[in-house]
């Protein structure tokens, strides 16, 4: 099986070869490998010329943002399995291999794995997990994959129409929450296979943009049935958190574990 595998890029320079260099660095010879940048001016597009000939395609001009970059990379994937990373995460080794030997195995759509939190310089500084994906615990925040450690057959990428360019924010969980609508198979493993950076700069950890998820959330809460205030009910968040560990008791338990 082939593999396309899209990276976003956009002034993160000092962490951009990195992100590359996990791609390129994989043990699995099948990788379609697309870069998309919209217009950097850090040294980014350098770094990704210096990588040019081991890239199968690299796409330099405007986008309307993120989900916009990620739709034009993949309009050119001729894979048959697709991931996506931004500039800043990492790939651990061995992920591709691991990830086509799943779906080798397993007659599904999306599979996710957990991954790893690291800091500027690249130390991990903990674990962070996917959930068994469900559209309405995912409305009330109570349930999320890991976008790193996320992998899904280019079909249903196809059949949802890709990520909503309007979404500005929470693009990745959309496309899950419309593949789970338009009845996607979901897998979840057990397994590190991604690092996401943890920096003052990314959309996470600034909440610079909470208030857009939140619109968004209501947005896709409505599609359900569910009225927009209920997401603000700390008793329905609290149980969809909790139907959701109990249906996973497992990591539930590897969580205390390891925090222990």
């Amino acid at each position: 099986m082939k593999v396309s595998i899209v990276t976003i890029s956009y002034n993160q320079a000092r962490f951009l070869e990195q992100t590359i260099k996990s791609v390129l660095n994989q043990d699995y010879p099948n990788i379609e490998y697309i870069v998309v940048d919209p217009g950097s001016t850090d040294g980014s597009r350098e770094i990704i010329e210096k990588y040019r000939d081991r890239i199968a395609h690299v796409i330099f001009e405007p986008d309307r943002g993120p989900a916009d970059g990620l739709n034009k990379g993949f309009s050119l994937a001729k894979g048959d399995i697709y991931a996506y990373l931004n500039s800043d995460d990492l790939l651990m080794p061995g992920a591709v291999s691991h990830f086509v030997s799943l779906f080798a195995k397993y007659d599904v759509d999306v599979i996710s794995g957990h991954g790893y939190k690291i800091d500027d310089t690249g130390k991990i500084i903990g674990k962070t997990f996917s959930h068994l994906f469900d559209p309405v615990a995912f409305v009330f925040g109570a349930c999320i994959l890991i976008q790193q450690s996320t992998f899904c057959r280019a079909e249903i990428f196809k059949q949802v129409g890709g990520f909503n360019i309007d979404n500005k924010i929470s693009w990745d969980g959309e496309l899950w929450f419309d593949m789970a609508l338009s009845g996607a198979r979901f897998k979840r493993v057990d397994g590190y296979w991604s690092c996401f950076r943890m920096h003052s700069e990314s959309i996470t950890v600034s909440g610079k943009l909470a208030y857009q998820e939140a619109a968004v959330m209501k947005r896709l809460a409505a599609r359900i049935g569910i009225p927009p205030d209920d997401l603000s009910n700390p008793f329905r968040y609290r149980w969809h958190w909790l139907r959701t560990r109990v249906m996973d008791p497992v990591t539930m338990l590897k969580r205390v574990y390891e925090a222990l």
